[in-house]
């Protein structure tokens, strides 16, 4: 349960202490919306976007399976020692003897489960599919502890413009404490996998990626080939156990997320769906000339348009391109290389994974960013939300 009472205390004490209080999500790929110069204050979730119908809540009440919309709470304030709070989500998990059918799930998710709800909301997080949009596209609506410790509830018919920021908001609005999703009925998926030259796929990727509900593949240097994956949704009953990636056929939220144990730094930039196969030969001739030890797979997947200001998917249908590097290494040469070839094809990058651009670039590539920029310091004019990073990018 929230309090928010304790949350304003925390903000005014915030204030007096000249300390910022930046609202942290669980870390995925290097960016440094969490980095603080002054003592912080971080407020962190869970992982899921799952709830069960028949759950009830004494603030959110049941998710509404008919309109296929769900509350998701972040609540229950702690102290954790050394300046940092944490905020739990409360929402009941489906146990594997529920009814799968009762279950609202997302219609689509990252890679991965590990990060929490808000900041996988707050940085537009995605996953793959030519007609599936960002997790940031799926919020209808937020309530949030503003800097005044106010408490404001936003949609699209109310304090609209509050909405439309706070849907990707980077932690710079104010400490999110419920959100709003878009959900739909749990289904079931089917995989497909498979190993092919990065040649012979090159040709075939305008008929292979609108054909299915999800496509991408990850292209290993080492030996020019790419690991390819459909999934479709099907009717067939979930295998179990769950076989390896590629041929599982299970519920949505137990084979959309996948198990990636291997730390590393990550750059993602998005590009016009038309333009991603000659951004990644591009991609690929510069590892294979300048990186040839590079060893790490580029991932390629797709993303639907969406109107969320921030977005890299913003008006346009994209692909995703993402480099990686063992954490043990000095990623910035092989990086910045990248990024040269990305700003090249009118690229705009994850807000959560690396980037070496200013507040210049990023205004640039973004045609909202001074609406964004506008709604967010009419509510927190000293600050507040704003660690070194969001002040280096924040327009004079």
């Amino acid at each position: 349960m929230l309090f928010p009472d304790g949350l304003e205390c925390l903000l005014e004490f915030a204030l007096v202490a000249d300390s910022c209080v930046p609202v942290e999500g669980h870390a995925q790929g290097g960016q440094c919306l969490c980095a603080v110069g002054r003592d912080p204050y971080c407020f962190t979730g869970l992982f899921h976007c799952l709830l069960c119908a028949a759950a009830e809540s004494q603030q959110m009440g049941p998710p509404d399976i008919r309109h296929r919309i769900g509350w998701i709470e972040l609540g229950g304030l702690a102290v954790l020692g050394d300046g940092v709070v944490q905020i739990a989500l409360e929402v009941q998990f489906v146990s594997l003897s529920s009814d799968r059918r009762s279950v609202l799930y997302s219609s689509n998710q990252g890679d991965i489960d590990r990060q929490a709800i808000g900041g996988a909301c707050a940085t537009g997080t995605h996953g793959t599919g030519s007609r599936l949009q960002s997790l940031s596209a799926a919020v209808t609506g937020a309530r949030i502890v503003l800097a005044s410790g106010d408490i404001v509830e936003c949609n699209a018919e109310t304090e609209s413009q509050l909405w439309q920021a706070a849907r990707l908001n980077l932690g710079a609005l104010g400490i999110v404490t419920q959100l709003e999703l878009q959900l739909r009925e749990a289904y079931r998926l089917q995989e497909q996998g498979w190993t092919i030259g990065f040649e012979e796929l090159l040709p075939q990727l305008p008929e292979l990626i609108p054909a299915p509900r999800h496509f991408e593949f990850f292209w290993y240097p080492q030996n020019d080939s790419a690991v390819v994956k459909t999934i479709e949704e099907t009717s067939a009953e979930p295998v179990y156990p769950l076989g390896e990636e590629g041929g599982r056929t299970a519920w949505s939220y137990e084979l959309l997320p996948n198990h990636r144990p291997h730390l590393h730094t990550e750059m993602e930039y998005s590009v016009p769906v038309e333009r991603g196969a000659d951004c990644l030969s591009e991609i690929r001739r510069l590892v294979q000339t300048q990186f040839p030890a590079v060893r790490w797979p580029v991932e390629y997947r797709t993303v639907a348009a969406d109107d969320v200001w921030l977005s890299s998917a913003y008006q346009r249908d994209t692909v995703t391109i993402s480099v990686h590097q063992d954490i043990r290494e000095d990623e910035s040469a092989y990086f910045r290389a990248c990024e040269e070839i990305f700003l090249g094809f009118d690229g705009r990058p994850h807000w959560g994974k690396v980037n070496y651009l200013d507040g210049d670039a990023l205004a640039a590539m973004h045609p909202r960013w001074l609406d964004w920029w506008a709604v967010r310091d009419q509510l927190d004019a000293e600050g507040v939300f704003l660690n070194a990073y969001l002040q280096h990018i924040r327009p004079d």
